[in-house]
């Protein structure tokens, strides 16, 4: 994945219900709102170690229930497949359009179109 907070946040998105308020709140305050460690204690009233703690803990839970699930690898696999899905729609519609001028091309590639944006809704 492109880079740690990205990677983090997703795990978040996918994984966040199975955390402790506490950890949901330290995780989202240091990821989401981009609160460092040392602000969050202060508010929290517990020391930056023990933020960092249970942020990593938090991380720790999330990654290892992705590596049994791979539900955001599957994901990201499958935006690909319907980035190539959408293009090949649109190459379809371009060919038709230049070349046959055929309805039935054009109803085909709108029921790619609308699967693919169906399957990311």
């Amino acid at each position: 994945m492109k880079n740690q907070t990205y990677r983090m946040t997703m795990l978040f998105d996918f994984y966040g219900e199975l955390l402790t308020e506490r950890q949901k709140e330290f995780f989202d305050l240091y990821y989401n709102e981009d609160l460092s460690l040392s602000e969050i204690a202060e508010n929290s009233g517990i020391s930056r170690q023990g933020v960092r703690d249970v942020i990593v803990r938090a991380e720790g839970i999330m990654q290892e229930v992705e590596d049994k699930t791979g539900l955001i690898r599957r994901f990201m696999q499958m935006q690909g497949h319907l980035d190539s899905l959408e293009a090949a729609a649109a190459e379809l519609r371009t060919i038709n359009y230049r070349q046959y001028e055929d309805p039935r091309l054009d109803e085909v590639a709108s029921t790619i179109e609308k699967a693919a944006k169906a399957l990311r809704e």
